[in-house]
């Protein structure tokens, strides 16, 4: 069964700014993709019509065979609470205790008394003890969150996904923050907790090594558009060259890539 189908899905901000261009794309329930491309090209815009934070401009997109044109108040929040997020900039609250943060979660389902109360006594000690145990850092569970390390707190953000227990994850440059030592032990944390729950993974990754490396299917995103929908033994060097053409590669791209696969596009 697909979990997500879209059909010339575009975004278009304003009069003229096409963020995503009549994209058809099926995902499969338990499948993980990476997508990759160049700043700009629609990654992000693309990921917030998939959690429903975003109406598309044109076409269809259905979620788990629902058209989410047609969802609207309490189906839409029901829909909403399938979809876990993991943002690039960790969207954590740095004062609170970890505890706190991992359990924020499950406000898509707590009531508003038991969401304070919660902040004044924290509940299920022992799921937030799982999830942080889950992902390498049980110790941390009462440190407060602006004194953990980056790669710490983008594991904190992982485990309030896995509190929040959704169907699917979609992780927007998820090691983009983190030193690129760690950055392939997260992705691989991601990989497992998709392998071991079953849910559907989809990642944004700057990374085209990181991607090529542990995702059965890499999608690549141009100017809105799917470049190329491919294994990744079946991309080519002259596909990268021709998805990031006319862009300039960050630190880490180069890191991504090896230099010969830009010097044709980047002299």
């Amino acid at each position: 069964m697909y979990q997500y189908r879209l059909e010339r899905i575009a975004k278009i901000f304003g009069r003229r700014q096409v963020a995503v261009d009549g994209i058809d794309l099926d995902v499969r329930r338990g499948e993980k993709v990476a997508l990759i491309g160049p700043s700009g090209a629609g990654k992000t815009t693309l990921f917030r019509m998939l959690n429903c934070t975003l109406r598309p401009t044109a076409g269809r997109l259905w979620i788990d065979g629902t058209e989410v044109e047609k969802l609207h108040g309490k189906k839409l929040r029901q829909a909403r609470r399938k979809i876990g997020t993991i943002y690039q900039q960790h969207n954590l609250i740095p004062r609170l205790r970890v505890i706190h943060n991992v359990l924020a979660g499950q406000l898509g389902r707590w009531s508003t008394l038991r969401s304070v109360a919660s902040l004044i006594r924290p509940s299920d000690i022992e799921l937030t003890h799982t999830v942080l145990r889950q992902v390498g850092i049980e110790q941390k569970i009462f440190n407060r969150t602006d004194e953990l390390s980056g790669g710490e707190q983008q594991r904190v953000a992982i485990a309030r996904v896995l509190v929040q227990d959704p169907e699917v994850i979609l992780a927007d440059e998820p090691v983009s923050s983190v030193d690129p030592s760690l950055a392939s032990a997260i992705v691989k944390l991601l990989i497992d907790i998709s392998d071991s729950t079953r849910k559907t993974l989809m990642v944004n990754l700057h990374s085209v090594d990181l991607a090529l490396s542990y995702f059965p299917r890499v999608v690549g995103i141009k100017k809105g558009k799917v470049l190329f929908d491919l294994k990744p033994d079946e991309i080519s060097d002259g596909l990268l060259a021709e998805l990031y053409s006319g862009h300039f590669p960050d630190d880490r791209d180069v890191k991504a890539v090896d230099e010969k696969r830009y010097s044709v596009s980047y002299p």
